[in-house]
This record gives C-alpha cells, structure tokens and sequence, in this order.
C-alpha cells in the first residue's frame, strides 16, 4: 500500500490513527483482546502477511471483473478542520489492456478509458477531454500516469498487490483484528503499517479472498486524513472491446494533457 494511494491526484473524485478500542465487533461479538494488544505492539505477523498475500494471488488470477466502491475521503482546511466528502468509484477492468473507471460526488465527476493504446481522462460536466499514448498493460499505465502526468488513480493498490511495485518486505507491522461482517460477507479484519500511512483491510473469509473494506490513514501528516471505501465485487462481469474504448460526445473539447514535474512536487509536500 503506498502512501499516493490516499488520493487519485487531478482526477480526484473531490477536489486519528486507527483506533481499536474495547466494544462491539460488528458481527461477532467483541474483538479479541489478543488482536488489540497485537495492534498495539509493532510486529509484523507471519499470518497477516500470509491473508495479504493470499488475497493477491486471488485479484492477480482475476481475468475481468466490474467493482463498486462508496468512498469517503478527509480534505483539511487551512485551519486544520476536516471535511468528509463521500463519493462512488465503478471500474471494469479486463486485464491485461482494459480500464475503465467512473468517479462521482456531489461536486466533481471523472471518467477514465484504457484500450491498451490510449488513455482517455473526460470530465462529463464541463465536457472536456484529454487523451495521451499508454502502454499495452494496466500495470504499466500506472507508471506512467503517476510519473509522467502526476496522475494516481483510484484504488491502484488493487493492480499492485502482489507484484514487485508493493512488496511485503515495505510492512514494520502487520496484524490480525479480528472478525467483521462487510455488507453481508464474513471477513477478516487485519491493520498494517508502513513509512507514512496505517491501513486497514477487510478480506472475505473463504475460498475468494477479496477485499471488502479498506481504511487509510497518512500518518506524515499531522491531521492524518483518511480515505475509506466499501467494495462491491462483480467477479463474473461481461466486458466487451467498447466497454474501454472512448468515443468522444459531439458537443465534447478535446484539451492537452501536460506532464507535471512529479519529483517537484514530491520535496514541496510536507
């Protein structure tokens, strides 16, 4: 999980550390008292890593699938007071050369198209448009999106675990919670650290270990804004060649898309 992953950059869908105290477990009763002490202990535990990585050699072995995501996420004011912006993030995904995402709040709606050639960002509201060469794979565009274009996009750790770009060996602690029910799926709730963000994971019990909840919270930051989303999975979802391909409304302006200086604004963030 890296620390970018907090926020989806220009295309963002809007403009406390995790606490484990005593009471309820959603579903099951209370939460054991061994995970709380766990979580409050540094270690890396050999079971937490072995539930995350089992859960990424499930999405890796996903060959398509459509997911829906109610997010919430913590924009701080120059006074340092948090506002909470809900938002829902659709993707259909066909891998290795198919993307296409959907972001919408109140405020702010963005659409995103990959076919393997092109990558498509439009705004549907102002009817703007921008579109650049892309690599032949998914993993390969969130190289390029991120560092040419400064471009992060939504819930990309669910294309990178598993792979060399988020490896177990980044965690200093890894820990079992307990026991969660997330929109109906029993799963298992585990906390990890790393340099600059706790996160928090929901992974289905079972044979289809997916993620069902996750929290985020940037922890370089002194008001430690969060991200949350709840996921909804469609694992058997038909997708076709159109699904990823953009055709451009009539009345739509296509604009330039400008690489950023990426490793500027990486030393001017605190």
């Amino acid at each position: 999980m890296r620390r970018s992953s907090l926020f989806v950059a220009i295309i963002a869908i809007c403009a406390a550390a995790p606490c484990f105290a005593g009471g309820q477990n959603e579903s099951r009763g209370d939460v054991p008292s061994s995970a709380v002490a766990a979580t409050a202990t540094p270690a890396v535990q050999p079971e937490a890593v072995a539930a995350l990585e089992k859960m990424s050699a499930h999405l890796r072995s996903l060959k398509s699938f459509g997911l829906h995501a109610d997010t919430t996420i913590d924009l701080v004011t120059q006074d340092d007071q948090k506002l909470q912006f809900p938002g829902t993030i659709d993707y259909k995904v066909r891998t290795p050369d198919g993307l296409y995402i959907a972001m919408k709040t109140d405020r702010k709606e963005r659409e995103v198209w990959y076919d393997g050639k092109t990558l498509t960002i439009y705004g549907p509201r102002n009817k703007l448009y921008a579109q650049t060469p892309a690599p032949p794979t998914i993993a390969a565009l969130l190289g390029l999106a991120e560092d040419k274009y400064g471009i992060e996009l939504p819930l990309a750790d669910l294309f990178l675990w598993g792979t060399p770009k988020a490896p177990v060996s980044s965690l200093r602690s890894a820990a079992y919670v307990g026991p969660a029910r997330i929109n109906g799926s029993v799963t298992d709730q585990y906390a990890f650290r790393q340099d600059g963000v706790d996160w928090q994971i929901w992974i289905e019990a079972g044979d289809k270990p997916l993620p069902r909840r996750m929290v985020l919270t940037t922890t370089d930051d002194p008001t430690q804004p969060q991200f949350s989303s709840t996921l909804t999975w469609n694992t058997s979802a038909a997708v076709r060649d159109a699904d990823f391909a953009f055709a451009p409304p009539k009345d739509a302006h296509r604009i330039e898309l400008v690489a950023a200086d990426v490793a500027a604004a990486k030393e001017a963030s605190p």
